[in-house]
């Protein structure tokens, strides 16, 4: 399984390639994973193929390695290690994923999941479409992932959503709290909507607390604009087991995203925490939770009304955590990993 994305470094792609492995290989499944480490991988079967560096894209900054030496360690992985089968995420980014698919060593399986406008679609090469056709199953994880691709690409496209590792949410112990308190993680910057986020914390009440998981770009601008708010904790960078424990600890989980979300993977991961959740009306959360039935949500950039939102969620949050916990399992990762086992098999017979 190659992501083109650095492993050592949170992120939606890469997380999701690390919880399906684990998942196949509870199936029985023998899984490597070959990508970018920013240092020691974290499990012991990650080939790792080089240093990340942040690129633009899609509104974000990607820490992908695209350098020659990264794409010639790939290349000779896949070449020594005579693997059975490919199972390649983002599939246009450099460098171990379009190693796969020039090289083709083995089968291949792509999983796409960018959404919306994207510059690697715009620019897509007649070249990139010729090594796009050597793919033996093309996956998206929403209908927009999959409508993107095909526009630029063509070809047939299955949606399989991306999985929630719903137990070990469960079996997590929450992060103890000091009053009610709401969670944020993700990258700093403006397509995520923290700054509307903080903007709404001054139309709470004085015993709110916000933790803000994660780092970026506008980190320091923001501290800098909320540094006379103590009820505003700045957690850095946080490691998935923090970062689970924090989601089980805190009373609502936001999620302000302005737009560019392809799949609210987030949403579902608080929804196995059993925390109740207020987010934005986008695509990429609606198809996850409902508004009213799994969440409450609102308006993208609209401060005053994610502040009504998230007051009257924290003194009442009513049904929405038990129907979000049965929405989770619907999203289970071993139901994922089921699902993908099917297509290797169908793939390699």
């Amino acid at each position: 399984m190659i992501s083109p994305y650095s492993f050592t470094l949170p992120g939606g792609v890469q997380m999701q390639a690390l919880y399906l492995a684990r998942a196949l290989r509870r199936r029985g499944l023998a899984v490597s994973l070959l990508g970018p480490c920013d240092g020691p991988p974290p499990e012991p079967d990650i080939i790792p193929i080089g240093n990340s560096l942040f690129i633009a894209a899609n509104g974000s900054f990607a820490p992908i390695a695209f350098d020659i030496p990264a794409f010639q360690r790939s290349y000779a992985v896949l070449r020594d290690q005579r693997f059975d089968l490919l199972h390649v995420h983002e599939p246009l980014v450099p460098a171990p994923s379009l190693a796969a698919l020039v090289s083709k060593r083995a089968p291949l399986v792509a999983t796409f999941h960018a959404a919306g406008g994207s510059a690697a679609y715009e620019n897509v090469s007649p070249v990139l479409r010729w090594v796009c056709n050597r793919l033996d199953w093309r996956g998206a994880v929403s209908t927009e992932a999959a409508e993107l691709a095909r526009r630029h690409l063509g070809g047939t496209y299955e949606v399989l959503f991306n999985g929630v590792p719903v137990e070990r949410f469960r079996q997590t112990k929450p992060h103890p709290t000091e009053g009610p308190t709401i969670f944020f993680v993700g990258r700093h910057e403006p397509r995520k909507g923290l700054a509307v986020l903080l903007a709404a914390m001054r139309k709470l009440p004085p015993d709110v607390v916000l933790w803000v998981g994660g780092e970026g770009p506008r980190t320091e601008t923001l501290r800098r604009r909320t540094a006379d708010d103590h009820r505003v904790r700045w957690l850095g960078r946080l490691s998935e087991d923090e970062k689970i424990s924090r989601l089980r600890g805190a009373d609502v989980f936001c999620a302000p995203s302005l737009h560019g979300e392809s799949f609210g993977v987030v949403l579902l991961e608080a929804m196995a925490a059993e925390t109740a959740i207020v987010a934005t009306d986008i695509p990429g959360y609606t198809r996850v939770a409902r508004q009213g039935v799994e969440a409450s949500l609102v308006p993208p950039g609209d401060a005053e009304r994610l502040a009504a939102a998230l007051r009257s969620l924290l003194a009442t949050p009513g049904d929405l955590v038990a129907r979000g916990i049965q929405r989770a399992e619907q999203f289970s990762m071993d139901r994922l990993a089921e699902r993908y086992a099917a297509v290797y098999e169908s793939v390699l017979a």
